[in-house]
Protein backbone atom coordinates (compact mmCIF):
# COMPACT_ATOMS: atom_id res chain seq x y z
CA UNK A 1 0.00 0.00 0.00
CA UNK A 2 2.93 2.44 0.70
CA UNK A 3 4.81 1.52 -2.64
CA UNK A 4 0.63 2.87 -4.03
CA UNK A 5 0.91 6.02 -2.32
CA UNK A 6 3.95 7.02 -3.60
CA UNK A 7 2.86 6.20 -6.91
CA UNK A 8 0.12 8.53 -6.64
CA UNK A 9 2.22 10.52 -4.80
CA UNK A 10 4.55 10.95 -8.18
CA UNK A 11 1.53 11.05 -10.47
CA UNK A 12 -0.19 13.86 -8.52
CA UNK A 13 3.48 16.07 -8.78
CA UNK A 14 3.93 15.30 -13.03
CA UNK A 15 0.12 16.05 -13.34
CA UNK A 16 0.17 19.01 -11.04
CA UNK A 17 3.35 20.87 -12.86
CA UNK A 18 1.48 19.86 -16.30
CA UNK A 19 -2.03 21.66 -15.09
CA UNK A 20 0.49 24.24 -13.65
CA UNK A 21 1.98 25.12 -17.34
CA UNK A 22 -1.58 24.66 -18.86
CA UNK A 23 -3.45 27.19 -16.72
CA UNK A 24 -0.67 29.15 -15.00
CA UNK A 25 -2.34 31.62 -12.16
CA UNK A 26 -1.06 34.50 -14.44
CA UNK A 27 -2.67 34.91 -17.70
CA UNK A 28 -5.14 36.23 -20.27
CA UNK A 29 -8.62 36.98 -19.17
CA UNK A 30 -10.93 37.85 -16.46
CA UNK A 31 -8.34 37.06 -13.18
CA UNK A 32 -11.88 35.07 -11.40
CA UNK A 33 -12.54 32.57 -13.78
CA UNK A 34 -8.65 31.62 -13.74
CA UNK A 35 -8.83 31.42 -10.19
CA UNK A 36 -12.21 29.26 -10.37
CA UNK A 37 -10.74 26.79 -12.09
CA UNK A 38 -7.33 26.78 -10.49
CA UNK A 39 -9.51 26.52 -7.44
CA UNK A 40 -11.01 22.68 -8.32
CA UNK A 41 -7.88 21.52 -9.75
CA UNK A 42 -5.58 22.45 -7.42
CA UNK A 43 -7.80 21.88 -4.42
CA UNK A 44 -6.46 18.47 -3.30
CA UNK A 45 -7.57 15.36 -5.67
CA UNK A 46 -6.30 12.44 -5.17
CA UNK A 47 -5.54 12.12 -8.82
CA UNK A 48 -7.08 8.50 -9.49
CA UNK A 49 -8.18 8.66 -12.99
CA UNK A 50 -4.62 10.35 -14.25
CA UNK A 51 -2.76 7.80 -12.01
CA UNK A 52 -4.84 4.82 -14.21
CA UNK A 53 -3.07 6.61 -17.00
CA UNK A 54 0.28 6.20 -15.85
CA UNK A 55 -0.44 3.08 -14.43
CA UNK A 56 -1.75 0.96 -17.87
CA UNK A 57 0.90 2.98 -20.06
CA UNK A 58 3.73 2.31 -17.85
CA UNK A 59 2.41 -1.56 -17.99
CA UNK A 60 2.54 -1.44 -21.42
CA UNK A 61 5.99 0.27 -21.68
CA UNK A 62 4.73 3.97 -22.27
CA UNK A 63 7.48 6.87 -21.11
CA UNK A 64 5.50 9.27 -18.95
CA UNK A 65 6.29 12.19 -21.11
CA UNK A 66 3.77 10.87 -23.64
CA UNK A 67 1.62 10.17 -20.92
CA UNK A 68 0.96 13.35 -18.77
CA UNK A 69 -0.89 15.49 -21.10
CA UNK A 70 -3.55 13.51 -21.27
CA UNK A 71 -3.62 12.36 -17.36
CA UNK A 72 -4.12 16.48 -16.76
CA UNK A 73 -6.54 16.70 -19.73
CA UNK A 74 -8.23 13.46 -17.89
CA UNK A 75 -8.21 15.43 -14.55
CA UNK A 76 -9.51 18.80 -16.26
CA UNK A 77 -12.63 16.78 -17.55
CA UNK A 78 -12.69 15.49 -13.90
CA UNK A 79 -12.55 18.17 -11.99
CA UNK A 80 -15.21 19.90 -14.86
CA UNK A 81 -17.42 17.43 -13.91
CA UNK A 82 -17.55 17.84 -10.26
CA UNK A 83 -17.84 21.55 -10.79
CA UNK A 84 -20.97 20.97 -12.51
CA UNK A 85 -22.28 18.09 -10.22
CA UNK A 86 -21.99 20.27 -6.83
CA UNK A 87 -24.27 23.24 -8.66
CA UNK A 88 -27.04 24.37 -6.60
CA UNK A 89 -28.52 23.04 -10.14
CA UNK A 90 -27.85 19.70 -9.63
CA UNK A 91 -26.42 18.05 -6.10
CA UNK A 92 -26.50 21.69 -4.18
CA UNK A 93 -23.34 20.32 -2.10
CA UNK A 94 -20.83 22.93 -0.15
CA UNK A 95 -17.80 21.48 0.38
CA UNK A 96 -15.62 19.14 -2.42
CA UNK A 97 -12.27 17.95 -1.24
CA UNK A 98 -12.87 19.63 2.25
CA UNK A 99 -12.94 23.34 1.39
CA UNK A 100 -15.88 25.19 -0.44
CA UNK A 101 -17.10 24.07 -3.83
CA UNK A 102 -16.68 26.07 -6.60
CA UNK A 103 -19.65 27.98 -6.92
CA UNK A 104 -20.06 28.77 -2.77
CA UNK A 105 -15.99 30.38 -3.31
CA UNK A 106 -16.91 32.24 -6.94
CA UNK A 107 -20.75 32.17 -7.74
CA UNK A 108 -22.76 29.94 -9.58
CA UNK A 109 -22.01 31.57 -12.86
CA UNK A 110 -18.23 31.51 -12.75
CA UNK A 111 -18.46 28.25 -11.76
CA UNK A 112 -20.81 26.98 -14.51
CA UNK A 113 -17.83 28.78 -16.60
CA UNK A 114 -14.96 27.84 -14.97
CA UNK A 115 -16.19 24.11 -16.03
CA UNK A 116 -17.21 25.26 -19.28
CA UNK A 117 -13.27 25.94 -19.99
CA UNK A 118 -11.93 22.74 -18.47
CA UNK A 119 -13.49 20.36 -20.89
CA UNK A 120 -12.70 22.50 -24.05
CA UNK A 121 -9.09 23.13 -22.55
CA UNK A 122 -8.58 19.41 -21.52
CA UNK A 123 -9.60 18.64 -25.70
CA UNK A 124 -7.19 21.23 -26.74
CA UNK A 125 -4.43 19.61 -24.54
CA UNK A 126 -4.66 16.34 -26.11
CA UNK A 127 -5.17 18.37 -29.84
CA UNK A 128 -1.97 20.11 -29.48
CA UNK A 129 0.59 17.10 -27.54
CA UNK A 130 3.19 17.02 -30.40
CA UNK A 131 5.15 13.85 -28.05
CA UNK A 132 1.89 11.48 -29.75
CA UNK A 133 1.30 11.36 -33.37
CA UNK A 134 -1.55 12.71 -35.44
CA UNK A 135 -3.63 9.18 -35.52
CA UNK A 136 -2.91 8.68 -31.45
CA UNK A 137 -4.31 12.11 -30.62
CA UNK A 138 -7.15 11.58 -32.63
CA UNK A 139 -8.02 7.87 -31.18
CA UNK A 140 -7.73 9.90 -27.84
CA UNK A 141 -9.92 12.78 -27.89
CA UNK A 142 -12.48 9.71 -30.03
CA UNK A 143 -12.12 8.31 -26.63
CA UNK A 144 -12.41 11.39 -24.60
CA UNK A 145 -15.18 12.73 -25.87
CA UNK A 146 -16.87 9.45 -26.24
CA UNK A 147 -16.53 9.11 -22.21
CA UNK A 148 -17.74 13.05 -21.31
CA UNK A 149 -20.85 12.05 -23.40
CA UNK A 150 -21.44 9.20 -21.42
CA UNK A 151 -20.93 11.20 -18.19
CA UNK A 152 -23.62 13.39 -19.14
CA UNK A 153 -26.21 10.65 -19.45
CA UNK A 154 -25.36 9.20 -16.53
CA UNK A 155 -25.89 12.35 -14.35
CA UNK A 156 -29.10 12.86 -16.50
CA UNK A 157 -30.23 9.35 -15.55
CA UNK A 158 -29.03 10.40 -11.91
CA UNK A 159 -31.32 13.20 -11.66
CA UNK A 160 -34.29 11.54 -13.15
CA UNK A 161 -33.98 8.50 -10.38
CA UNK A 162 -34.22 10.61 -7.60
CA UNK A 163 -36.78 9.77 -5.00
CA UNK A 164 -37.49 6.67 -7.40
CA UNK A 165 -36.98 2.58 -6.39
CA UNK A 166 -34.79 1.56 -8.71
CA UNK A 167 -33.29 -2.12 -9.50
CA UNK A 168 -29.82 -2.83 -9.36
CA UNK A 169 -29.43 -2.86 -13.13
CA UNK A 170 -30.79 0.48 -13.53
CA UNK A 171 -28.69 1.53 -10.85
CA UNK A 172 -25.61 -0.03 -12.40
CA UNK A 173 -27.00 1.90 -16.17
CA UNK A 174 -26.24 4.96 -14.47
CA UNK A 175 -22.85 4.42 -12.67
CA UNK A 176 -21.37 3.11 -15.69
CA UNK A 177 -21.80 5.85 -17.39
CA UNK A 178 -21.21 8.94 -14.60
CA UNK A 179 -18.77 7.57 -12.97
CA UNK A 180 -17.54 4.27 -15.33
CA UNK A 181 -16.94 5.98 -18.59
CA UNK A 182 -13.96 8.00 -17.68
CA UNK A 183 -12.42 6.04 -15.72
CA UNK A 184 -12.68 3.20 -18.50
CA UNK A 185 -10.81 6.10 -21.01
CA UNK A 186 -7.96 6.88 -18.34
CA UNK A 187 -7.25 3.09 -18.57
CA UNK A 188 -7.58 2.70 -22.01
CA UNK A 189 -5.61 5.68 -23.33
CA UNK A 190 -2.63 4.74 -21.80
CA UNK A 191 -2.65 1.49 -23.41
CA UNK A 192 -3.95 3.27 -26.53
CA UNK A 193 -0.76 6.00 -25.49
CA UNK A 194 1.56 2.75 -25.20
CA UNK A 195 0.91 1.72 -28.71
CA UNK A 196 -0.80 -1.44 -26.97
CA UNK A 197 -2.85 -4.05 -29.14
CA UNK A 198 -6.51 -3.23 -29.71
CA UNK A 199 -7.23 -6.55 -27.66
CA UNK A 200 -5.52 -5.38 -25.12
CA UNK A 201 -6.26 -1.60 -24.81
CA UNK A 202 -10.60 -3.69 -24.94
CA UNK A 203 -9.38 -5.66 -21.77
CA UNK A 204 -7.86 -2.65 -19.50
CA UNK A 205 -10.80 -0.69 -20.50
CA UNK A 206 -13.22 -3.73 -19.25
CA UNK A 207 -10.79 -3.93 -15.99
CA UNK A 208 -11.37 -0.13 -15.33
CA UNK A 209 -15.18 -0.42 -15.93
CA UNK A 210 -15.19 -2.95 -13.11
CA UNK A 211 -13.28 -0.08 -11.18
CA UNK A 212 -15.69 2.40 -11.67
CA UNK A 213 -17.90 0.34 -10.33
CA UNK A 214 -15.80 -0.63 -7.08
CA UNK A 215 -15.11 3.18 -6.79
CA UNK A 216 -18.86 4.04 -7.10
CA UNK A 217 -20.22 1.26 -4.24
CA UNK A 218 -17.36 2.07 -2.14
CA UNK A 219 -18.49 6.19 -2.49
CA UNK A 220 -22.05 4.92 -1.74
CA UNK A 221 -20.62 2.66 1.37
CA UNK A 222 -19.08 5.65 2.77
CA UNK A 223 -21.83 8.27 2.39
CA UNK A 224 -23.94 6.32 4.59
CA UNK A 225 -20.90 4.87 7.04
CA UNK A 226 -18.49 7.99 7.40
CA UNK A 227 -18.42 11.64 8.62
CA UNK A 228 -18.39 14.90 6.47
CA UNK A 229 -14.81 15.40 7.68
CA UNK A 230 -13.56 11.73 6.91
CA UNK A 231 -15.01 12.43 3.59
CA UNK A 232 -14.07 16.15 2.89
CA UNK A 233 -17.57 16.40 1.80
CA UNK A 234 -21.04 16.22 2.91
CA UNK A 235 -21.63 12.79 4.56
CA UNK A 236 -25.25 11.64 4.27
CA UNK A 237 -26.29 13.76 0.60
CA UNK A 238 -27.07 11.05 -1.44
CA UNK A 239 -29.49 9.17 1.34
CA UNK A 240 -31.00 12.81 1.71
CA UNK A 241 -31.86 13.68 -2.11
CA UNK A 242 -33.32 9.64 -2.03
CA UNK A 243 -30.54 9.12 -4.74
CA UNK A 244 -30.47 5.66 -6.23
CA UNK A 245 -27.57 3.67 -4.62
CA UNK A 246 -26.36 0.46 -3.88
CA UNK A 247 -26.99 0.24 0.11
CA UNK A 248 -30.29 1.86 -0.88
CA UNK A 249 -31.69 -1.09 -2.85
CA UNK A 250 -29.18 -4.09 -1.06
CA UNK A 251 -28.28 -2.91 2.57
CA UNK A 252 -24.94 -2.15 3.66
CA UNK A 253 -24.47 -5.86 4.20
CA UNK A 254 -25.31 -7.25 1.01
CA UNK A 255 -23.22 -4.21 -0.84
CA UNK A 256 -20.39 -5.25 0.99
CA UNK A 257 -20.69 -8.35 -0.96
CA UNK A 258 -21.14 -7.02 -3.81
CA UNK A 259 -18.26 -4.99 -3.74
CA UNK A 260 -16.40 -8.45 -3.06
CA UNK A 261 -17.63 -10.06 -6.29
CA UNK A 262 -17.07 -7.43 -8.33
CA UNK A 263 -13.37 -7.49 -7.29
CA UNK A 264 -12.82 -10.99 -7.68
CA UNK A 265 -14.39 -10.44 -10.90
CA UNK A 266 -11.84 -7.67 -11.68
CA UNK A 267 -8.98 -8.55 -10.88
CA UNK A 268 -9.46 -12.01 -12.74
CA UNK A 269 -9.77 -9.81 -16.38
CA UNK A 270 -5.74 -9.27 -15.45
CA UNK A 271 -4.82 -12.79 -16.54
CA UNK A 272 -5.85 -12.05 -19.63
CA UNK A 273 -2.72 -9.98 -20.00
CA UNK A 274 0.77 -10.67 -20.84
CA UNK A 275 2.36 -8.17 -19.33
CA UNK A 276 3.24 -7.73 -15.14
CA UNK A 277 -0.13 -6.33 -13.75
CA UNK A 278 1.12 -5.93 -9.99
CA UNK A 279 0.40 -2.34 -9.76
CA UNK A 280 -3.01 -2.39 -11.47
CA UNK A 281 -4.03 -5.40 -9.27
CA UNK A 282 -2.99 -3.39 -5.93
CA UNK A 283 -4.99 -0.40 -7.73
CA UNK A 284 -8.23 -2.36 -7.38
CA UNK A 285 -7.33 -3.60 -3.76
CA UNK A 286 -6.98 -0.01 -2.81
CA UNK A 287 -10.43 1.02 -3.95
CA UNK A 288 -12.15 -1.83 -1.63
CA UNK A 289 -9.99 -0.55 1.33
CA UNK A 290 -10.73 2.69 1.73
CA UNK A 291 -12.75 3.15 5.19
CA UNK A 292 -16.71 1.72 5.29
Amino acid sequence: MNDLKAFFAEVSALVNAELEWLIPAEGPGPRSLRDAMRWSLFGGGKHFRPGLVFAVGRTFGALDEKLVRTAAAVEMIHTYSLIHDDLPSMDDDDLRRGRETCHKKFGEATAILAGDALQVIAFQAIAEDEKLSHGTRIDLIRGLSRAAARMVVGQQHDLEAEGKELNLEEIETIHVNKTGALIAFSAAAGAIVAGAEAKDVAVVSKYAEGLGLLFQITDDLLDVTATSEELGKTAGKDLAAEKATYPKVLGVDATRTKLSEVLEVTASLLDRLSVETSLLRSIADFLVSRRF
